[in-house]
Order: structure tokens, then sequence, then C-alpha cells
């Protein structure tokens, strides 16, 4: 689990690049203090395992399946990278439960200018919309931000300037595409309710709830 508090910006040195996968070394620093070969490191949001370390870099494998739900299959030598090392059990969340596994990808439909804040608009799949409220979570390539608004296949975030210098998302621009993870408790009850409906019990509703304890 990560909690999307980006620790640092790496950068992409060799790429093994193959059909279904990709042997990635990503240069780094603070990410690596403590590391061990098997921990988890999440990069643009993804999950990955590290398979070896050096003093300054770090490998991973991208397999088909993360290829096929990420912006990691377009990742380039030289691109910087959002970091961040698997939480540490009681230590503070600083941002939301993020698990690093990829809803999809969503494109930045454009980027405008609110006071100190720079406010982004993400165009995603319709099915993407449920799962995403506003003033709920979201991690956009990682990076824990608050949803401003949604809807019309679109939501927006607010980018304070902490953000932009410590992140890479002031690198994108509108095209860009973005690795999106949506909140894990609301797939969570999604699935639990249409479970539910689909077994033919009926709606949910507030006196089916009140009845059963809720």
């Amino acid at each position: 689990m990560f909690t999307g508090i980006i620790e640092e910006l790496g950068t992409v040195g060799q790429l093994d690049r193959r059909p279904d996968s990709i042997k990635l070394t990503i240069q780094a620093a603070k990410v690596l203090e403590g590391t061990q070969l098997g921990d988890s490191i999440a990069v643009n949001g993804v999950c990955l395992t590290v398979t070896s370390l050096t003093d300054t870099t770090f490998t991973a494998d991208v397999m088909h399946e993360t290829m096929r739900r990420s912006s990691l299959s377009d990742i380039k030598s030289g691109s910087q990278v959002n970091l961040e090392r698997a939480m540490q059990l009681g230590g503070r969340l600083g941002g939301h439960i993020v698990s690093g596994h990829i809803d999809g990808t969503g494109t930045i439909a454009r980027i405008t200018t609110d006071g100190i804040a720079r406010v982004i608009t993400v165009s995603i799949p319709k099915d993407m919309e449920p799962f995403i409220v506003e003033k709920g979570s979201i991690a956009i390539d990682g990076i824990s931000l608050t949803v401003a608004s949604v809807g019309n296949s679109q939501f927006t975030v607010s980018i304070i300037p902490h953000t932009m210098e410590n992140t890479t998302l002031m690198a994108r621009r509108p095209g860009a595409v973005v690795n999106l993870e949506t909140d894990v408790i609301g797939k969570y009850v999604h699935n639990f309710t249409v479970d539910y409906t689909q077994r033919g019990q009926g709606k949910l509703t507030m006196e089916m709830l009140l009845e059963n304890g809720f």
C-alpha cells in the first residue's frame, strides 16, 4: 500500500523493451534508503517489485497486464517519474489509501490557473466516472489528489505549488496520458451493491440498511 505522497522524482535509465514486458532501470536516491530486493516502489502510481539494486538505481519488471492498463507501455529513457516507497505500518497516512494497481488511463484535456493553483481537467472513460466523486480522492500518476468536480466523462483537480514543484504533473501538457487509480473503498462498495441487486434481492434502500443493523 501507498499514500500518494511522492517522495522524489526519479529518472528512467536503461530500458529493455520486449513485446509483452519491460525491464526498467530507474535512477533514484531517497527511495533507495532501506530498500531491499522484493520491496515495492510505486512508479507513476504503478506498484513495481524491486528485482535488483545499486547505490543509485533500482530495476523492476513491467508485466503485460501493467503495460495494457498504464502509461508505462510508452515510457522512454530519460523520462522523469514519481516515486514512492510502500508505506510503513504505523506511519502517517498523509494522502489516501493507494494500492498501486492502476484502473486505467486518462488524458489531460486542459490546464488553467486559479490564484496560486493550477486546475487540471482530465478526460476519462465513461465507465470510470461512477468511481470518482466530488471531494473524494484519486491518484494521478501516483499523486494523491482531491477531486474538485466530476461529470461528462471528465474530472478536475486543483494543484498547489508544492505539488507542482515536487511531482511530474506540471511537465504534462494537454493530450498527455496519465495513470489513474480510483478510491479503493468506492470500488468495494460498488462491487457489493451491484452483487446484491444482481442476486435479485432488490435495491439497496435506507430502510433495508437500517433493518439490517447498518
